[in-house]
């Protein structure tokens, strides 16, 4: 049974920071790409960010680069998102997802999913 555990989402002032996280009960967590999507009332999950199998190559949505960073500790079977300058744009339900294969920019692609963690950004 997969199973993947967001944390760390809350409620923070716009210009600041959080940082996500997400455990993932997986036997081989190195088979699988990783990503972070998002959901906003009203609006459908997009993609924000993804990373390889070993953690060399990182992709993003145009509206995160430089903003946020993910990463992975294969060791410890978590996957990251550190958003810094966060905007009221980006409040929403974080999921982190794994990926066996297919594309990293499509939700359809990944094969297990997390519960979410909400992010919140005053103004």
């Amino acid at each position: 049974q997969v199973q993947l555990v967001e944390s760390g989402g809350g409620l923070v002032q716009a210009g600041g920071s959080l940082r996500l996280s997400c455990a993932a009960s997986i036997r081989t967590f190195s088979n699988y790409a990783m990503g972070w999507f998002r959901q906003a009332p009203g609006k459908e999950r997009e993609f924000v960010a993804a990373i390889n199998r070993i953690g060399t190559s990182t992709y993003y949505t145009d509206s995160v680069k430089g903003r946020f960073s993910i990463s992975r500790d294969n060791s410890k079977n978590t996957v990251y998102l550190q958003m810094n300058s966060l905007k009221p744009e980006d409040a929403a339900v974080y999921y982190c997802a794994g990926n066996v294969s297919g594309s990293y920019y499509l939700s359809a692609s990944y094969d297990y999913w997390g519960q979410g963690t909400q992010v919140t950004v005053s103004s």
